[in-house]
């Protein structure tokens, strides 16, 4: 027998709380909606994105579609997959442990590896047209 809609949606209420530190931490439902926006801008918000999704956990394909959804976010597990192969689901989990810090050497790193391939892109077009 299964539970109606209506029980699946209850959530008990024990009044504790973690203490807010001031830091960018997301709210009721925010979890789930900010790792969507992460997978979103990472790869697309297609069935194809889904699928690469599904291949690089080996989540199940319902549960990935509900990431996507925002109807709720990942495992442990399957949230540490999904940092290893995302920058914005890294980056979203930094910003939403308040680790700013973390998040602004990471973008750094970031533009140190777009600025070497456009440098080495740059002479490879030097080089080959100088020689025309």
């Amino acid at each position: 027998m299964s539970l109606s809609e209506n029980h699946r949606k209850i959530r008990s209420q024990s009044g504790k709380s973690f203490p807010d530190d001031g830091g960018p931490l997301p709210g009721a439902g925010g979890f789930a909606l900010t790792i969507a926006d992460a997978l979103r801008r990472e790869f697309g918000g297609t069935t194809a994105a889904v699928k690469m999704v599904v291949a690089l956990t080996g989540a199940n394909g319902r549960a990935v579609r509900n990431w996507f959804a925002a109807k709720n976010g990942p495992s442990g597990e399957n949230l540490i997959d999904l940092m290893r192969h995302s920058d914005e689901v890294l980056e979203a989990v930094l910003l939403m442990a308040g680790r700013i810090d973390l998040a602004k050497i990471k973008k750094l790193g970031d533009a140190r590896k777009q600025l070497h391939k456009m440098l080495a892109l740059m002479d490879e077009i030097e080089n080959g047209t100088s020689g025309g």
